[in-house]
């Protein structure tokens, strides 16, 4: 079996193991949807009865599952019983705006990491190294919840910033121009706080592991013939340190899909975040569902991202056919 196909193999089985729990968790959790209407006088327990059987409750958890698998084949992903209609089509709007929010976070995070990290690991103990360590020992001590809050308030008293979703009121009686800014306006905020939450665990790796590959015989070699400092760094130690920073990349879309969920709840940003957080709230099964399987498959690209650059850049997974 390939390095791909076991790779596959295990994404599905991942798939499979998180609907099955999901299921069985909601299962689990006292209430559902209809059991509020039983409340309203208003409505017969025949009603609230055909209600659960239009919608397959009153089956067993197993045909249940059955049911929601071949609708996922058919492309619906189950149906939502508050928005009444499937739940791909419900969800997929969200789920591009988390994916744009979190894709650009981490491009950010990286952008800055590695630079920085790298920088820091040369000046290893001096002042701008222990500054840098100081600053990210502070940013990781600071509460995501926190973090974002105290953006919130930086935001409403200085006015620099739109507060709560993606584009204005007015945003279609904007020009194009307008609407471009706007839309970075209302970006910035999200991004920033899923930066500062990130960075600091990501710019201690790649420090970490810059500090590691420096003190190798062959790069001390390389120094003592005389090699400029930045061909160094550029030619061999960061090909040296590629192989863990690249398996942190695959850890670090975990970590941003996790924090994002909390930062689009807190700063209303319309992503899969709130919308997960309604659907707990409305007990909709199928949309919970949906929205978690969603973050499992970005979570499960990103690591095949991850495992594409790692298979590149490593030989010995090249030659590996068992």
């Amino acid at each position: 079996m390939t390095y791909f196909a076991r790779r596959a193999v295990h994404s599905a089985l991942v798939l499979l193991g998180v609907s099955v729990l999901t299921f069985i968790l909601f299962e689990l959790a006292p209430g559902e949807f209809f059991s509020d209407m039983r409340l309203n006088p208003q409505l017969s327990p025949q009603t609230v009865s055909a209600l659960r059987a239009h919608y397959g409750l009153d089956r067993p958890l197993p045909t249940r599952y059955a049911r929601w698998m071949r609708s996922v084949a058919n492309g619906d992903w189950g149906y939502s019983f508050a928005y009444n209609q499937p739940v791909l089509p419900l969800i997929w709007p969200r789920a591009k705006n988390t994916l744009a929010l979190t894709t650009t976070a981490l491009a950010l995070t990286w952008l800055i990491a590695i630079p920085l990290g790298t920088f820091a690991a040369i000046r290893r103990n001096r002042f701008a190294d222990k500054t840098a360590v100081a600053a990210s020992s502070v940013l990781v001590a600071i509460p995501d919840l926190l973090l974002a809050l105290g953006l919130l308030i930086l935001a409403l008293r200085t006015g620099v910033f739109p507060v709560g979703g993606m584009i204005s009121l007015n945003h279609s009686e904007l020009s194009f121009a307008a609407k471009i800014k706007d839309l970075l306006q209302h970006f910035t905020l999200p991004v920033l706080a899923l930066v500062m939450a990130t960075l600091p665990i990501f710019f201690r790796h790649v420090r970490a592991s810059m500090i590691e590959v420096l003190a190798l015989p062959s790069i001390r070699a390389a120094r003592a013939h005389g090699i400029s400092r930045n061909r160094i760094l550029i030619r061999y130690a960061l090909p040296a340190a590629a192989n863990p920073l690249i398996t942190l990349l695959g850890l670090s879309i975990a970590t941003l899909l996790s924090d994002s969920l909390l930062i689009e709840v807190v700063m209303s940003w319309p992503g899969l975040g709130t919308m997960l957080l309604e659907s707990i709230v409305a007990r909709d099964l199928y949309v919970v569902i949906g929205a978690v399987m969603q973050s499992t498959l970005f979570l499960l690209m990103g690591n095949l991202v991850a495992d594409v650059l790692l298979y590149l850049n490593d030989p010995r997974l090249r030659g590996s056919t068992v």
